[in-house]
């Protein structure tokens, strides 16, 4: 059985009516939504990507559920990371909502190791125009770069605004937060001098109190900063 015709299988067996409803609710995308749950889905990349390394060039991507499992193969590769950020530049058109953005990122485990070549990579992500380039950008820093080498580096260039975009805003507030439930006084410090754009600021509060990680008078300490 050729390997396309396996993955339409997998994807037509663990379609989830219930799901696919839901997801359909948070997540706008221009390939059909079938309901495969995550993590079948990350499983069955890991799975392929053993067998079928670069699986990828032979597909045809007309789902979602597809491009989600090209996403997580990323993941999985055994290769150079310069090869390694090639393939991820060709996945790029094919990103198109938060959450395959965002699933693809947190699966990228490689750049826990290649900390300054990563980091080059997403500095030229940040330049770009394509809103969910920017949002991949700033999704791994928050995944993999706020530790003590180069959380100055992050508050840096959380300290610009970017695409004025719903999805990229989001993510920008998104990892100052995380900066700050793991860098509290630094990204304080930053919060109180910053002159990033209003939206972004109040909504990076906003995330920062809605955490159970941090306590009510560091809330409310926040909160006047408003």
């Amino acid at each position: 059985m050729k390997l396309n015709h396996q993955i339409d299988l997998f994807i037509q067996e663990n379609c989830d009516l219930t799901y696919q409803k839901f997801l359909k609710k948070i997540v706008s995308s221009n390939y059909p939504i079938l309901g495969v749950r995550a993590p079948l889905l990350k499983k069955y990349a890991k799975e392929i990507t053993r067998d079928n390394p670069k699986w990828f060039y032979e597909e045809t991507f007309d789902t979602y559920e597809k491009i989600a499992l090209y996403g997580y193969s990323l993941g999985y590769l055994k290769c150079n990371f310069q090869d390694l950020l090639s393939e991820i530049e060709k996945f790029f058109p094919y990103i198109d909502n938060w959450a395959i953005n965002d699933s693809t990122c947190s699966n990228l485990k490689q750049f826990k190791k290649q900390q300054i070549e990563g980091f080059s990579f997403i500095r030229k992500c940040l330049k770009e125009k394509n809103p969910y380039i920017i949002r991949f950008g700033l999704v791994l820093l928050l995944n993999y770069y706020i530790n003590d080498q180069y959380i100055d580096i992050v508050l840096k260039i959380c300290e610009h605004d970017y695409l004025d975009h719903y999805y990229v805003s989001m993510a920008h507030s998104w990892l100052i937060s995380m900066c700050y439930i793991k860098y509290p006084n630094k990204t304080y410090s930053f919060l109180q001098e910053t002159n990033i754009n209003s939206w972004v600021y109040h909504k990076a509060i906003s995330k920062i109190c809605d955490s159970k990680r941090i306590s009510s008078e560091a809330k409310e300490k926040l909160r006047k900063l408003r």
